[in-house]
């Protein structure tokens, strides 16, 4: 099949991955009361089928960035996108919980592919159209989600639980259509062996974390075990880093994460994607609870879902605002500004859940802020490394998203399953209100990092990385 080279083409193509990516790191958070219901779990059990996507995009991510920080960038996007199809299909079929689980995980491989996007943006594209396509990559991964959480809920009430997975497949294989048909080659130099050991004491460590945060409830606070798991994963973690450092060719390049900026951007990747989830994942619960001590609406997927179009369109509007912030006010402002907008929608979750209409103005909130921090992400990453860096650095960036990200999801359930309300298995409202006071924490955490990480460089902004000013200094 002839490659079409066009950046006309490209561009669409690559926003279309995007989109992709965004759709399969959200796809299971709607539907994860129908899923504890089909598969007769606990809240807590069906949330793996949103977490394990989550955890293995943690640990994918890195992998695919330094396998596809080459020549055989088209090849691992194309591989890529035939996993997550087929994790897709997995899904799709009535296998039971622990299949569902097992091709969502599949579909954790896809997250991956965003730094390659931007990588391959970065490359194939010049000036302003590289730049501008960048920026909104990585609003998509957000507004995305606004996109894929009413389909979902749509397919899923019309044709039960598993279509929604079969849509989900056809768009993956859409994606790999049109990326076999118009992806054009890298040219960036061969890239050394992949860093195996790097990746499994990152899944290691991460995954232990997750787990012993999902078992809270079952084991309870004072079990040793639950100790001994979050011990041994902050060893791997620990064990993770020490290697990184000493290896010649690590999983992920810490180096890269030199500098103020980089060391900012990256913190407050981790804390903008925790506080992200716990919205992202209590609102369409909420939504769909029975009513019951106003901790409830009752809705169905489609009404549940449709609270996340606000969102999607506010972080849309949040990406091209915190442009027009950078370029009035400094770079140095957009990340406290949007961890501080943020944190009012944490604020009015813990206020007004009396009304439907809450909910979505609480998401639209909540996008002004998440969409204002992801478009800072990329500047503040990239432009203190190589072109040839790039999707190493970004890689790093999106570990950390989806590290905070998996663990919104878990510290959701596992909330939310330590208050239920009385005769019935929906939780009460005091657990929604533990997790707008613990986002409303996380998100004034975020800003006071921001600002002591960029506050001082108002005076002196970087300069781009690339020759002829690729990244703007803004």
């Amino acid at each position: 099949m002839a490659v079409d080279r066009s950046p006309r083409a490209l561009v669409p193509v690559l926003v279309f991955v995007g989109t992709v990516v965004a759709v399969i790191s959200s796809l299971g958070a709607p539907l994860v009361p129908a899923v504890a219901e089909t598969m007769r779990t606990t809240l807590p059990g069906a949330q793996w089928s949103l977490t394990a996507t989550l955890l293995v995009g943690a640990v994918a991510t890195p992998v695919v960035g330094r396998l596809g920080d080459g020549p055989h960038r088209r090849g691992v996007v194309l591989a890529v996108l035939a996993v997550v199809t087929l994790g897709a299909v997995l899904a799709a079929l009535p296998l039971g919980l622990g299949w569902l689980v097992a091709g969502r995980a599949l579909q954790g491989v896809g997250l991956g592919l965003t730094p390659l996007a931007m990588a391959t943006a970065r490359e194939a594209l010049e000036g302003d159209r590289s730049r501008s396509t960048i920026a909104v990559l990585s609003v998509t991964v957000v507004s995305g989600v606004g996109l894929g959480y009413p389909l979902a809920g749509l397919v899923a009430e019309l044709g039960g639980l598993h279509a929604a997975f079969w849509a989900g497949a056809g768009v993956s294989l859409a994606a790999l259509l049109a990326c076999a048909a118009v992806l054009p080659p890298s040219t960036a130099a061969p890239r050394g062996r992949l860093d195996v050991v790097g990746a499994v004491l990152l899944g290691a460590g991460v995954a232990g974390l997750l787990f012993a945060l999902g078992q809270v409830e079952v084991w309870g606070w004072a079990s040793p075990l639950l100790w001994a798991l979050a011990a041994g994963s902050a060893v791997a973690l620990a064990a993770w880093v020490g290697w990184e450092r000493r290896t010649a060719w690590p999983l992920v390049d810490l180096r890269l994460a030199r500098g103020r900026p980089a060391l900012t951007a990256h913190a407050a990747a981790l804390l903008v994607g925790l506080s992200h989830y716990l919205l992202l994942t209590a609102v369409p619960v909420l939504a769909q609870a029975p009513v019951s001590e106003r901790a409830g609406f009752g809705t169905s997927i489609v009404v549940a879902g449709l609270t996340l179009l606000p969102f999607s369109a506010a972080s849309v509007l949040g990406g091209r605002l915190a442009r027009l912030l950078a370029d009035r006010a400094g770079r140095h402002v957009v990340l406290p500004v949007a961890a501080g907008v943020q944190g009012a929608a944490f604020v009015l979750f813990a206020l007004l859940r009396s009304d439907l209409w809450q909910l979505f103005l609480v998401m639209a909130v909540a996008g002004l802020g998440v969409g204002a921090a992801f478009t800072a992400f990329p500047a503040l990453v990239v432009s203190a490394v190589p072109p040839s860096e790039s999707g190493s650095a970004m890689s790093l960036n999106q570990v950390l998203r989806y590290v905070g990200f998996a663990l919104g999801s878990a510290l959701t359930a596992t909330v939310l399953a330590a208050a239920p309300s009385s005769g019935a298995a929906a939780p009460a409202a005091g657990g929604y209100t533990v997790l707008a006071v613990v986002g409303a924490a996380v998100c004034a955490t975020t800003a006071l990092v921001a600002w002591l990480g960029l506050g001082s460089r108002r005076a002196s902004p970087e300069r781009a990385a690339t020759p002829g000013g690729q990244l703007s200094a803004r």
